[in-house]
């Protein structure tokens, strides 16, 4: 979650353990971010949870200290890199149906269509089998999730370009005014609405607004 902090709360209070009192939420602050070149020594003091690296990783600061354009560069680059891997991977197997589809079935009907039936009619697939094979043959970071599959469908542009979003606003926001942004469902279409909200939400703050990144 990406929560953009009221003026009024003091830097000292973003703190892991301080989540619950001013947010409601719990979660631990986490490095998301990237601060912008050059950054001055006096304005390192103004990140939150700034560590050593180039660029250097922080968990949030002023929206005017934040790397968001590159950023979302290096995702969509690493989006690009990942989805040849998954073209490769799945070449030759049909479009899979993705897996909010049976979920959404068996919330539904739970009695009717059981969730292990849902979970095994997913795995079935041709396409599913395909990137389960490769990520458990090729461990490591950077893999094709089977969790991404209808980013993967929609086309590497769309993938690309998803990925880029995320980079930024996270799965979720929490507006400085306390209006949460959330995808309705894991389905595509609702991450996408998501994306619009919360991105043309941060068009819409000024440079002096702070965001913070939390890991639920």
């Amino acid at each position: 979650m990406v929560i953009c902090v009221p003026d009024c709360l003091p830097a000292q209070a973003l703190t892991s353990h301080q989540l619950v009192t001013h947010f409601g939420v719990t979660g631990t602050v986490t490095a998301l971010y990237w601060a912008v070149p050059r950054l001055r020594l006096w304005q390192r003091r103004l990140l939150i949870g700034a560590r050593e690296g180039h660029p250097t990783p922080c968990a949030g600061g002023p929206l005017r200290l934040l790397d968001l354009s590159g950023l979302r560069h290096a995702a969509a680059v690493g989006a690009g890199i990942r989805y040849q891997i998954w073209q490769r991977v799945v070449h030759g197997t049909r479009p899979a149906t993705p897996w909010p589809v049976f979920h959404s079935r068996h919330l539904t009907d739970p009695d009717r269509y059981p969730y292990q039936r849902a979970s095994e009619e997913f795995h079935a697939q041709p396409r599913v089998q395909a990137m389960r094979l490769h990520v458990a043959t090729t461990p490591g970071p950077g893999q094709p999730s089977i969790g991404e599959l209808e980013m993967y469908q929609a086309g590497q542009v769309a993938y690309q370009h998803y990925r880029a979003g995320i980079a930024v606003v996270g799965d979720a926001m929490l507006t400085a005014d306390g209006r949460h942004l959330a995808p309705a469902s894991d389905a595509l279409a609702d991450r996408i609405t998501y994306l619009e909200q919360a991105l043309a939400h941060l068009d819409t703050v000024g440079p002096q607004q702070r965001l913070l990144a939390v890991s639920l």
